[in-house]
């Protein structure tokens, strides 16, 4: 199976697209104040923008498609034609796990950031209590999600383009070797019987 550009191409920029939404989800973190309420003794946190939530589950959901089309082309590595033999295979499996590792990992990071970042505290208690704090997503989640999702770039790249050189057809190519086998052995009989018949002849 030859490279295909288009497929490289997709894969490619939706990985991209992906980091740069894992990277603006750092930085556009949920930031949040405690503020004494005006009604009564208790204190409340105060949340800034939830763009971060948008940006990582864009990120997920990109990245969750990358890796679908990747393995539909493929056909996951174990559904498709047999790979021959050697060290493009080998090479083949290792990218495989290595693209699905970093792929799980980013998808982790990216989920967990958007969920705790869209957790908000509400009441914290009395006013004027020392050590009171806002949940809020601290910093290097989504950081580690772009990270896993560049090395799930390379990995899937690397994964599709030894994929291609393992991919000759497998049983296909047995079978082809076969049938040329057998032509051989049959076009041997047929010159085997006109000589024989040309000395009967004689």
């Amino acid at each position: 199976m030859a490279v295909s550009i288009p497929i490289v191409a997709i894969v490619t920029s939706l990985h991209l697209i992906a980091f740069i939404f894992a990277v603006g989800a750092e930085r556009r973190r949920s930031t949040a104040k405690i503020v004494p309420d005006e009604y009564d003794e208790r204190t409340y946190c105060v949340y800034g923008t939830d763009a971060s939530t948008v940006y990582g589950l864009a990120a997920f959901g990109l990245l969750a498609v990358s890796q679908t089309v990747l393995n539909v082309v493929t056909r996951c590595l174990c559904c498709g034609k047999g790979l021959v033999t050697g060290s493009s295979t080998t090479w083949t499996v290792f990218f495989f796990v290595f693209s699905w590792t970093t792929f799980l990992g980013a998808e982790a990071c990216l989920l967990a950031g958007s969920a705790k970042n869209a957790y908000h505290t509400k009441y914290r208690g009395i006013f004027k209590v020392d050590d009171l704090s806002c949940a809020t997503l601290r910093k290097g989640v989504f950081a580690a999600g772009a990270a896993l999702t560049l090395l799930s770039l390379a990995g899937s790249s690397l994964y599709y383009w030894a994929h291609s050189k393992a991919d000759t057809g497998g049983w296909e190519k047995h079978r082809n070797e076969g049938l040329d086998m057998s032509s051989s052995n049959y076009g041997q009989h047929e010159q085997q019987e006109q000589q024989t018949s040309g000395f009967q002849k004689v």
